[in-house]
């Protein structure tokens, strides 16, 4: 099994920076409503919780992989 790191940090109320081994990212968004994620690979992520054991999630890659 390979090792892996991730790390997240609250930098202001809502606004989250994440760490992993591949990239950084920012999150922003409160506990309700949606969550977007900008990452340093060019992924984008809206995602939101919804009642219950379910979430809704749309990734977009801006460039390319």
């Amino acid at each position: 099994m390979g090792l892996t790191f991730r790390k997240s940090f609250r930098i202001l109320p809502g606004v989250r920076l994440n760490i992993n081994r591949h990239s950084v990212s920012i999150t922003t968004g409160g506990k309700k409503g949606p969550h977007f994620t900008h990452s340093s690979t060019g992924r984008r992520t809206t995602s939101m919780d919804l009642p219950g054991p379910f979430g809704w999630r749309r990734t977009r890659n801006t460039r390319g992989h």
